[in-house]
């Protein structure tokens, strides 16, 4: 496979290499017999960790609008939720993080058919409209985890229209990308000249990565990179836990979903991921300085759409914030209230 030539952008060079450094070794992580057994169709597109479960979601055909959940080990794929009127197409699917006043682990999906984006609770007991109006059909949904953003979770569109939306559902536009945009990520470290929580944007038809600041202002930071679906920020305490959960999982489009262990990536703590839909590529972006390098690390196992690193910090349950922190110390001094006078003891251990 040919690796696209580079433009050198804010000092990028491309480290080009007959055959990749370290070749990615993926594995099948939800098998396309399970998938047509439930849905009767296995042409991934959309993959979300969702705490307790694994939540994705179908291409064109049977089951279009339809979502569907693993269990952690990829098995057990079910029906998630009930069919969303007027969805179809890819299904962007994304799970929130428990902060900025959002429920921990519930499930939003996003059509390219359309501007809007529904919300399923985590235990699926309820769904509906989350938000709407936005221009252009949903391309990708992510949670701000740092807090430069408020918090709040960011959308981008086929229009290249990027929006702040709140926990309330009421959209801002942030930036206009001027394309698809359907990478979305945010560096956990300073990455070049950017600050930790930078949000970095990818638009597969000109290959071109982007940082947007809190402000919306927006700059160049590669393009080229042709077919640039997905970046992702490789998490820096990835592996560290030893919990086998933790890893790479991306949906293999039309086949099946693909996940490599975290130890696949440790290596490249801090650095971006980004995979190529047309050429299948994995490239490693590392920034040393204002000099920005592509590495190409190998090829995915079919079309790559959209990926997650999962780590030990999302694995486990989201701390309280401090106005929920308030609550719970009121609810628990009620109860110790109520306790003393229904005469309850309770036994330390």
């Amino acid at each position: 496979m040919r690796l696209n030539p580079i433009l050198c952008v804010s000092c990028l060079t491309l480290a080009a290499m007959a055959t990749p450094a370290h070749a990615i070794s993926f594995l099948p992580f939800v098998t396309a017999g399970d998938l047509s057994a439930v849905l009767g169709n296995n042409a991934t597109i959309g993959f979300a960790y969702a705490g307790d479960k694994f939540v994705g979601s179908v291409y064109y055909g049977t089951n279009n609008n339809q979502l569907d959940s693993t269990n952690l080990s990829g098995g057990s794929v079910a029906k998630f939720g009930s069919p969303i009127a007027g969805f179809t197409g890819e299904i962007y699917v994304s799970s929130s993080l428990g902060i900025g006043g959002y429920g921990p682990r519930d499930v939003y999906a996003g059509s390219e058919a359309g501007g809007s984006i529904y919300r399923i609770a985590n235990d699926a007991s309820s769904q509906g409209l989350f938000a709407s109006g936005l221009a252009g059909g949903v391309r990708s949904i992510a949670f701000d985890p740092y807090g430069l953003y408020g918090n709040n979770m960011i959308a981008a569109t086929n229009s290249g229209k990027v929006y702040k939306i709140s926990n309330t559902g009421v959209a801002t536009l942030l930036a206009s990308v001027g394309e698809d945009t359907e990478g979305l990520s945010f560096a956990p470290q300073p990455f070049g000249s950017y600050g930790k929580g930078t949000l970095f944007v990818a638009s597969e038809g000109s290959g071109t990565l982007r940082a947007i600041a809190p402000d919306g202002s927006m700059t160049t930071v590669i393009s080229g990179l042709y077919g640039a679906e997905m970046v992702s920020f490789v998490p820096l305490n990835l592996g560290e836990s030893g919990n086998p959960l933790e890893g790479f999982y991306a949906a293999a489009y039309p086949t099946n979903i693909q996940k490599a262990a975290a130890g696949e990536f440790t290596s490249y703590k801090g650095d971006a991921i980004i995979t190529g839909e047309t050429g299948h590529q994995v490239w490693q972006l590392h920034a040393d300085g204002s000099t920005f390098t592509a590495n190409l690390l190998g090829y995915f196992p079919g079309q790559p759409e959209d990926g997650i690193f999962v780590t030990a910090d999302i694995i486990k349950p989201p701390v309280p914030e401090p106005s929920t922190w308030a609550m719970m110390l009121i609810g628990l001094g009620s109860l110790g209230a109520l306790g003393s006078r229904r005469h309850i003891r309770v036994q330390r251990t």
